[in-house]
């Protein structure tokens, strides 16, 4: 198996659930490791941040890691508050 890459949109909220939702789903069945690409982040909101808590049980319960890459800025404090690094490995 190989990595599953989601490129994060540059506002990542309720609006980006629906589609999300599908691509984690995808990548759930198909790769080994879930990799989340930050680098094109410039909001993220508690949404979005719940709706990568499912994609974390979904991986835990699958026996496979999500990766954060390229996390920064605003977006990189929000997850850091909400203690993102006990979930996800950062790179």
């Amino acid at each position: 198996m190989s990595d599953f890459v989601i490129r994060i949109p540059e506002r990542f909220d309720f609006s980006t659930h629906k589609w999300f939702t599908a691509e984690y789903e995808n990548g759930v069945q198909s790769g080994s490791t879930v990799i989340l690409d930050f680098s094109n982040v410039l909001y993220v909101d508690s949404s979005a941040l719940g709706m990568m808590v499912l994609l974390y049980r979904k991986l835990h319960e699958c026996s496979k890691k999500g990766v954060i890459k390229n996390l920064d800025g605003t977006a990189k404090d929000i997850l850091d508050m909400a203690n993102f690094k006990n979930l996800y490995q950062y790179e």
